[in-house]
């Protein structure tokens, strides 16, 4: 591939994903500023390797694979300070009545604190796009086994989120 091929390439990478990859690697890390430096160690390592992507259609998971490989070096050259992530704003809620901001910090909330084993596979859904195969691939499980944890993370969440919804139902009556 010639170096302008490979440079158009890339530049429609990054024009594509660049931020799939940032909200992805908030999610991931919680830290804008550190998100931002994983998606630019993701497409440095994604200029040099740029030759070794066959399939366009396979871009996304592959970029996704980097990024969760930078992350986890993160953690092998320094322990990132943990915040909690409704430290950060991700989306303008400026525009958002009261009552949505606070539906959309309770299901931040009740995603975040979803095991790993199933947060990760459903984020990677509802943030990232991915199919089931998709994810499979990316976690290295069955296909079987990611519908198994979307499902349970789903009714975890569920459950989460009804168990927050009574607790705030119950508080409003006390204080009638």
């Amino acid at each position: 591939m010639n170096q302008k091929a490979r440079t158009q390439k890339f530049e429609g990478l990054a024009n594509e994903y660049s931020d799939d990859l940032y909200r992805f690697a908030v999610w991931l890390c919680k830290d804008p500023t550190l998100a931002r430096d994983l998606v630019q160690e993701t497409f440095l390592r994604a200029w040099r390797a740029i030759d070794r992507l066959r399939d366009d259609k396979a871009a996304k998971g592959w970029l996704l694979v980097i990024l969760r490989r930078e992350f986890a070096r993160t953690f092998e050259r320094k322990v990132p300070e943990i915040r909690d992530l409704d430290d950060y704003v991700i989306a303008a809620d400026d525009s958002m009545e009261p009552e949505n901001r606070a539906e959309k910090r309770m299901l931040r909330q009740g995603m975040m604190s979803l095991e790993p084993k199933y947060r990760e596979p459903l984020l990677l859904q509802v943030i990232g796009g991915f199919s089931c195969k998709e994810i499979a691939d990316e976690l290295g499980i069955s296909r079987s086994a990611v519908m198994t944890q979307l499902f349970r993370a789903r009714h975890k969440l569920k459950a989460v989120l009804d168990a927050d919804d009574s607790e705030q139902h119950d508080n409003v009556h006390e204080l009638s």
